[in-house]
């Protein structure tokens, strides 16, 4: 069993930046790709970001491309969201989970293990 804690989250400016941390119990956080996502008020979750298990490959959705870094240190059993550029439609809970690396990342369905969120809000 893995357990995941979020951490790094809080009101910002838009424009400004929050760096997210997702800490993982266990020792097995390496095997597994880390997935971000994010739920605003009144809409479903949505994938930001994932990382494969050697933090050779990331992914991002469209609207986060070139603001939002994705990063891992498994020596650490911790992965991180690196959050620039912020904006007012940023604003959501923010989640790390963790899937078998077979698996599609974009797919809420293929994590296993998922964290309770850290709130993130943008004012305007």
């Amino acid at each position: 069993q893995v357990q995941l804690v979020e951490s790094g989250g809080g009101l910002v400016q838009a424009g400004g930046s929050l760096r997210l941390s997702c800490a993982a119990s266990g020792r097995t956080f390496s095997r597994y790709t880390m997935g971000w996502f994010r739920q605003a008020p009144g809409k479903e979750r949505e994938f930001v970001a994932a990382i494969i298990t050697s933090g050779g490959i990331t992914d991002y959705t469209d609207s986060v491309k070139g603001r939002f870094t994705i990063s891992r240190d498994n020596a650490k059993n911790t992965g991180y969201l690196q959050m620039n550029s912020l904006k007012p439609e940023d604003t959501a809970v923010y989640s790390c989970a963790l899937a078998l690396p077979e698996r599609a990342p974009r797919s809420q369905r293929a994590y296993d293990y998922w964290g309770q969120g850290t709130q993130v809000t943008v004012s305007s």
